[in-house]
């Protein structure tokens, strides 16, 4: 079973290189050229990382930090280190999930950039929610969607040109689902304010207290603020999708935003030269 290890926390990396890694499917017919492609589940980060030159005190630390992760055995928490604070303004370190739209069994019917849905689902919809529908036949029309506009609690419009599609059983419109690409989130008090930037990376946790285990790290892609109600309700485009579903008040870190990482290499290295001056570099990658 993996142990958490904590990264030394000083000097900060001399250089980095952070990557978000995606699994892309593509097929090209061979007669009109057309070009089909699927993304799969495996999105992540991975970092290549070097510190500045270390004294022998400073280098210490490292060392034994690199030898407890023993490879790619344990795990630690990490960061884009060019990205520590965010550039946003909200003055609280948590947000919350909240699903504002969790509508199953649903009878859905599409055209244009129109979904209606009888139930009255939008009761509580905000323009710029993300939501996550399945269940459609046509597979456009699935996926995650942005609200432009909510005409009435069963019809909104949406940032997707949809395939018409009528009185359609057995849909779901959710939030905060794995494969959702949008985050609906609420202040974590009434009186947290403020905004979330985009470039933001957020830190999923995984449960509702703040000494729980990052579970996702996410970079904030889109942003909206709906302020007329107190906590204050987010909108937040993200990349790369949800790897799991999250439950209502369940942590989201804005504040020293963290992911969970462990090495990639079984080995792990470092130079000293004459005077004891220590160079140190590792790469890691995102535990899922």
């Amino acid at each position: 079973m993996s142990k958490e290890i904590t990264m030394p926390t000083t000097p900060n990396f001399l250089s980095s290189e952070f990557t978000l890694v995606r699994t892309i499917g593509q097929t090209i017919s061979p007669f009109t050229g057309q070009q089909k492609t699927q993304e799969f589940d495996a999105n992540f980060w991975q970092a290549n990382v070097s510190l500045p030159p270390l004294n022998k005190t400073q280098a210490v630390n490292w060392q034994s930090f690199l030898a407890r992760l023993k490879g790619p055995t344990n795990v630690f928490q990490f960061t884009d280190p060019d990205a520590k604070t965010g550039q946003g303004t909200y003055d609280s370190n948590d947000l919350k999930a909240n699903k504002r739209i969790n509508g199953t069994s649903l009878t859905l019917s599409f055209s244009g950039n129109t979904i209606t849905d009888s139930a009255g689902t939008f009761n509580n919809a905000n323009v710029g929610d993300y939501i996550v529908v399945t269940g459609a036949n046509n597979e456009a029309n699935n996926g995650t969607h942005k609200i432009t506009t909510v005409t009435s609690s069963t019809v909104i419009v949406v940032d997707t040109n949809l395939t018409t599609e009528s009185n359609t059983a057995s849909c779901k419109i959710q939030q905060n689902i794995k494969g959702a690409q949008g985050l609906s989130l609420l202040g974590d008090t009434n009186s947290a304010t403020g905004t979330l930037a985009v470039g933001d990376y957020l830190g999923v946790l995984s449960g509702t207290l703040t000494s729980n285990q990052p579970v996702q790290l996410v970079l904030v892609t889109e942003v909206s603020v709906e302020t007329s109600g107190t906590p204050n309700k987010y909108s937040v485009g993200i990349e790369p999708k949800l790897r799991q579903d999250l439950a209502d008040n369940q942590l989201v870190k804005f504040n020293n935003a963290k992911g969970l990482f462990r090495l990639i290499e079984n080995d792990v290295n470092w130079s000293a030269n004459s005077t004891s001056v220590y160079q140190i570099s590792f790469s890691c990658v995102e535990a899922i």
